[in-house]
Formats: structure tokens, sequence, C-alpha cells
């Protein structure tokens, strides 16, 4: 009996002052910091550009995605000497 009393009020003071902490915590006054403010902006931005240099790249580059040859590459004629 008197090792569940100790458990349990050890339990509940773990419980209150997981809740002692937590309550200075969102008392706190915190300024926000650069990626509070920019985070967002900076994300979409990054973004952005990587789409835009990879249709840049895919479409303005000439390269030819993993075509087959087949049908458009001929033998050339045989030259006896």
């Amino acid at each position: 009996m008197m090792f569940h009393l100790a458990r349990y009020t050890q339990s509940i003071l773990k419980i209150r002052s997981i809740q002692q902490v937590m309550a200075r915590q969102n008392h706190d006054k915190r300024l926000p910091d650069f990626h509070d403010k920019y985070g967002i902006a900076v994300l979409a931005g990054g973004t952005a550009f990587c789409a835009v240099a990879w249709v840049i790249l895919s479409t303005q580059m000439g390269i030819e995605w993993n075509l087959s040859p087949v049908g458009r590459v001929t033998p050339k004629e045989w030259k006896e000497n």
C-alpha cells in the first residue's frame, strides 16, 4: 500500500511541475525572430526559384529526355576502297 501511495504522489508532483513549466512558458514574452518574420516568404521564394529553374532547364536547353532513336537513326552507305 505504501508503495502505491508513493508512486501516486510522485506522479502528481511530476504532473504539477510539468504544468508549472508550461504556465511559465506561456507567460513569457518572446520577440519574433527571423524565421517568424520571413520564414514562409523565404521558403516560397526558394520553391519558386527552383521551379522556374527546372522549367527553363527542361524547355530551353534542348535536352532530349530519353527519346528512343528507333526510326530516326539510319545506317550510312558502305564505302568500298
